[in-house]
């Protein structure tokens, strides 16, 4: 049995991932393949959990190590109890947000640099994705498209944090574009879930 793929979606806050996300899975079914849709933070009991404890808005003194740090430990207990295995038996895994998320938001976003990245090295125990769609929305029209009573604590954080955070995106598109695809979000549903799909299509064979 060959290994499944690992699909993940990133980008910032408003720009339509979970509609995407949702779509795909429905073409990789119809497609004739086993598709598991999940999150991060959560996506397992203990992550969900931890995803509780970092977005909860009245954790405002939440120390932006510790904010990583919970990060890393949700995608630890991911990895190990829900991606790997699934992809071992051959399914293909969409996630929304990975190992990249943390490198924006707290690697770029809260300055922490490269710990971000060896520390969710650890977590993620060898396990990259195959690829990885990158929906890019100028992080002002982003905020626009969530209601401000529906807002986390990331998503209540000022603009300037998050314009760095979309310029970080940025930056990891061109450093892995082999793996990482840049798509314009400002386009409508279908153009952008045609384009995902074109690329789907060439990773499924």
């Amino acid at each position: 049995m060959r290994r499944g793929l690992l699909i993940t979606f990133e980008g910032p806050d408003g720009s339509g991932k979970t509609t995407q996300i949702e779509r795909l899975k429905a073409f990789i079914i119809e497609k004739g393949y086993d598709a598991v849709l999940t999150r991060e933070p959560g996506g397992t009991k203990i992550g969900e959990k931890i995803r509780d404890i970092i977005l909860d808005k009245d954790h405002i003194e939440m120390d932006y190590m510790t904010e990583a740090l919970l990060y890393a430990a949700a995608r630890a207990q991911h990895v190990s109890q829900i991606i790997k295995p699934a992809l071992a038996e051959g399914r293909t895994v969409i996630c929304d947000r990975y190992i990249d998320s943390s490198i924006a938001y707290q690697g770029y976003g809260r300055k922490l640099g490269e710990s971000v990245r060896v520390i969710n090295e650890y977590a993620v125990k060898g396990c990259f994705p195959d690829i990885t769609f990158l929906l890019l929305l100028d992080p002002e029209i982003g905020k626009i498209r969530i209601r401000t009573e529906e807002m986390d604590r990331l998503e209540l954080e000022k603009l300037d944090y998050h314009k760095a955070v979309f310029h970080a995106y940025e930056e990891l598109g061109k450093l892995y574009p082999d793996r990482i695809i840049c798509i314009d979000a400002s386009r409508s549903i279908d153009e952008i879930s045609n384009e995902i799909q074109t690329h789907i299509e060439c990773l499924l064979g």
